[in-house]
């Protein structure tokens, strides 16, 4: 695990070290197990999240936006009387456990001081967040309630007393000495990183590797490199490492460099404990909080998608068949031609075809008259004429709709932020394809955040994030001049090349139409065609969704999709 007894010391240092004497100013619930807290501390202003979820359970300062609820939830609640307002007093680690305590001085309903104290316990499926009176050491309420059904041994209930977790005979590492690590390891011979996890309190399996693999390698005792260790926890220049694997994507972290990962993974070198803890998360697709905020969308946008490949499929077989109607006018002209020559009552007629000389067995219904046989095969034409029509438009409609939600999907699986997923869930509420949830998240940002570049040669691009960023984009933000960039047929953004009098290079146009590429779902393809033109020749159809347009005066470009 990650977040072991080391990283926790070392954020609890930290946060001691900038929130002590901080003022608790605004407490959020985002999640159901998860806080954030505005802490106003000297002249800065901090976020601290801290999450209990069984998954990825930890406590770090963060500085992204965040989006919450409208309606706060009930623990939120709870936090806000009880803590909002008060000053951080301390910030403590238990022992060498991955419990972090924060101690709080706060305001009671009758104006005395009194002491409360956020313990954050990072145990796994086990993790929890409480809020415990300091002066009873009774729970005034906790994220997860346990019951004695759950857990004999200890309640985390409201008015219990509260009850550490037992540490199950395991020596903290600060008060371990040489002669106890010694005589832990003189019995284990290979097994040493496992006597080390077994005996000593807060040591993760991947620190305990690499204190062996140290020992070994350097010459040193067991004991020197983990005292090398400690007196890193609570360094002012600590030097947290983030190791990413051969794709860029996250694989482990930890406060200081681990050289049984050097040499396998490629290190990113972070000033304090907290950056490197925010980095590993969001980019971290197991655990990142942004793909759990999506999946609910894309199960309903795929969900809409299906319904709606099945319907283009029905129509166009329905349109397959109307187009070959033109038999029945046939039939009907043939009849009306032929109707002295077919008794009352016949199964079928066969007529002479006027048009190629060939004889044609006409079906007809005993029940009706020759001619009334002829207008029922009128009747059938010109139904299927007009099917033609209004089918054409559903299947027009229904293309339409398959496009939009193909780049909502493209949206959802580039976006790099929960604000990005809530704005592209709100697009979703107002096209009607979700329903708006009771408790209805509001974006942190306001206004349009596209993401921007910048040539080799000094022109500017911009892209959209989603649909109604491309509308304000190419509509409200660009000139007719600039220059206007799509995937060719591939859901994607656009991206606006702004020419600012000056000449456009090929350059510009190679890189932009990179940028298209690289921000639409044809990311990991190659030679990706491009279509540009200038603003002026986009249109946006009367009654189209956010992002559809229309354009003219293209040109094709085919390029490898990339970040510039």
């Amino acid at each position: 695990m990650s977040f072991d007894g080391m990283v926790a010391g070392a954020v609890a240092h930290q946060l001691n070290s900038v929130l002590t004497g901080g003022k608790i100013e605004k407490i959020y619930q985002p999640e159901s197990d998860e806080i954030i807290l505005n802490i106003h501390s000297g002249r800065e202003n901090y976020k601290l999240y801290i999450s209990s979820n069984s998954s990825h359970a930890r406590l770090h300062l963060i500085t992204d936006a965040t989006s919450n609820p409208l309606n706060p939830m009930g623990f939120c609640m709870l936090l806000r009387k009880h803590l909002q307002g008060g000053r951080i007093t301390a910030v403590q680690q238990k022992d060498s456990e991955r419990i972090v305590e924060i101690f709080v001085d706060t305001i009671n309903e009758l104006g005395f001081s009194v002491n409360k104290k956020l313990i954050v316990e990072i145990m796994g499926k086990h993790s929890n967040i409480i809020v415990v009176d300091l002066a009873s050491n009774k729970i005034i309420d906790s994220i997860k309630r346990i019951s004695i059904d759950v857990n004999r041994y200890r309640q985390l209930l409201p008015g219990q007393q509260y009850v550490y977790p037992p540490t199950q005979g395991k020596i903290p590492y600060y008060g371990i000495t040489e002669a106890q690590l010694e005589s832990f390891t003189e019995n284990a011979a290979d097994h040493s990183a496992k006597a080390l996890m077994a005996n000593i309190q807060g040591i993760s399996p991947l620190i305990a590797e690499e204190i062996v693999y140290r020992a070994g390698r350097q010459g040193a005792s067991l004991f020197q490199v983990l005292n090398d260790f400690l007196n890193k926890i609570s360094s002012e220049s600590p030097s947290p490492k983030v190791y990413l694997q051969e794709d860029g994507t996250p694989f482990e972290y930890h406060l200081f460099p681990l050289l049984t990962l050097s040499e396998y993974y490629r290190e990113l070198n972070f000033s304090d404990i907290s950056e490197a803890i925010s980095y590993y998360y969001s980019n971290k697709s197991s655990s990142n909080r942004i793909r759990q905020k999506s999946s609910d969308l894309d199960r309903a946008v795929g969900n809409s998608l299906e319904k709606l490949y099945l319907k283009k499929q029905r129509l166009s077989e329905d349109l397959l068949k109307a187009e070959n109607s033109d038999i029945f006018r046939l039939y009907g002209e043939l009849l009306t031609s032929n109707l002295h020559q077919i008794q009352q009552g016949a199964t079928q007629a066969e007529v002479l075809n006027y048009y190629n000389n060939n004889i044609v067995t006409i079906p007809l219904d005993p029940r009706f008259s020759p001619n009334q046989n002829a207008q029922k095969y009128y009747k059938k034409y010109s139904k299927a004429k007009t099917a033609i029509t209004e089918k054409n438009i559903q299947l027009g409609e229904a293309n339409a709709d398959i496009a939009y939600l193909e780049s909502i999907l493209s949206y959802l699986e580039k976006a790099s932020s929960i604000e990005e997923i809530e704005e592209l869930r709100l697009e979703l509420v107002e096209g009607g394809y979700l329903k708006k949830r009771k408790n209805n998240f509001r974006p942190g940002k306001s206004k349009p955040t596209p993401y921007q570049y910048t040539t080799s040669d000094g022109f500017r691009v911009l892209v959209g994030r989603n649909n109604k960023e491309n509308d304000i984009l190419t509509f409200k933000t660009a000139t007719g001049k600039d220059l206007w960039f799509h995937t060719k047929d591939i859901p994607g953004s656009h991206a606006i090349l702004f020419i600012d009098g000056k000449s456009v290079t090929e350059t510009a146009i190679f890189e932009a139409a990179a940028l298209a590429a690289y921000h639409s779902k044809g990311r990991e393809s190659e030679n990706v065609p491009v279509d540009y033109t200038q603003v002026r020749h986009v249109k946006k159809p009367s009654g189209a969704k956010s992002g559809m347009v229309i354009f003219t005066d293209n040109k094709t470009v085919y390029v490898n999709p990339r970040q510039i």
